[in-house]
């Protein structure tokens, strides 16, 4: 017998079947393509492991049931898209406002407003910049493939219940239907925390435990709160920023893409190194935390950097403010559910070679 589980499984259903292996026993959501498949899944497999499944009536009703199962102590995931995040995104607040861990999935499709099912990456602005009211964020992950789903989903509960925070999973129309082998370890073990702050009633001391994201005057209390938040962001970001680093020591050119755009642009480098193009590129793994320093670092040794994103540039922003001058940023993205070909990047990247040609 393996100590290893391999399948054949589509993106959704690898973050579905992970979650259960996580020790998720609360799913709650509503259907929206392309992430209907995760809550099917869920539907399906969760009451076999004794959880609770609830399709709610809205994305609103969704995430507020998320609110109720984590402040119990329950590890509780819900999965959506676009426009269903964006009605999440008050209860958001309240999650981070009260220091509930959980896990949300968006599977990204095009928008604004209902736009189409097809694939994009343009919710990044959405999870990193602006989830909800107040100041608060959001750990980010972005897998690339659906080991990775699976994978990130096992670290987003970890993640979650060690800083008491919401952690969003951002992938895409791509990813999530997209059939890849995944290996779990059968060994692993569902080391879930004590959660002494969860919320009960009155013990035999008579004390009891309350959550919740009120803060009524004095002011400074409510101060006080915002910034040990931000000090968990700090830690965040010292201790759990990721990323991927890829031919960058000698590239003239450097590529930072995430997602399934990172692999769309991998492709286009193994092929031009077929022609003498020395391209090198880094994939953020955390959104939020943003590898910003390495970024900077890697900037200062190459002629240009390239954003490569399925979106209008929102990444683009977190770049430029990472190289701060110290090359030029160019951008290359295609939007309204339209995939980047490998061909449209590497004509883009060899205009970019001319172009820079004499910059040292």
């Amino acid at each position: 017998m393996t100590a290893h589980e391999v399948k054949l499984m589509k993106g959704n259903e690898a973050i579905a079947d992970a979650a259960i292996k996580a020790g998720c026993r609360h799913f709650y959501g509503y259907p929206i393509t392309p992430q209907t498949e995760l809550l099917e899944y869920m539907s399906v497999h969760l009451p076999k492991v004794g959880g609770t499944f609830i399709q709610s009536e809205s994305e609103v009703a969704a995430i507020n049931m998320v609110y109720g199962a984590a402040a119990a102590g329950a590890r509780v995931m819900t999965s959506t898209s676009g426009p269903g995040l964006s009605l999440m995104s008050e209860g958001l607040s309240y999650l981070a406002g009260a220091e509930l861990p959980c896990v949300i999935v968006d599977v990204c499709r095009a928008g604004p407003g209902l736009g189409f099912i097809t694939p994009s990456q343009s919710d990044y602005w959405l999870l990193t910049k602006s989830p909800g009211h107040g100041d608060f964020h959001l750990i980010v992950l972005a897998p690339n493939s659906v080991q990775e789903m699976a994978d990130m989903t096992f670290q987003a509960f970890d993640l979650a219940d060690k800083y008491r925070n919401p952690v969003a999973l951002l992938t895409d129309g791509i990813l999530g239907q997209m059939m890849e082998k995944v290996q779990f370890d059968r060994k692993r073990q569902n080391k879930i925390p004590r959660k002494a702050w969860a919320a009960r009633g009155a013990n035999k001391q008579g004390s009891r435990n309350i959550i919740k994201s009120l803060f009524v005057p004095p002011l400074d209390d409510l101060e006080a709160h915002t910034k040990h938040l931000f000090n968990k962001y700090k830690d965040i970001l010292e201790n759990h920023t990721q990323w991927e680093l890829y031919r960058i020591e000698t590239a003239e050119i450097l590529i930072v893409a995430f997602g399934i755009a990172s692999r769309i642009c991998l492709k286009a480098i193994q092929l031009l190194q077929q022609e003498g193009v020395s391209i090198g590129m880094i994939r953020p793994i955390t959104l939020y935390p943003f590898p910003s320093s390495i970024i900077a670092a890697a900037a200062k040794n190459v002629r240009c950097v390239e954003v490569v994103e399925m979106n209008m540039g929102q990444m683009l922003e977190d770049v430029r403010l990472a190289v701060n001058g110290l090359a030029p940023v160019e951008f290359y993205g295609r939007t309204g559910g339209t995939i980047p070909s490998v061909k449209e990047i590497m004509d883009h990247l060899r205009a970019l070679k001319k172009k820079y040609r004499h910059r040292k």
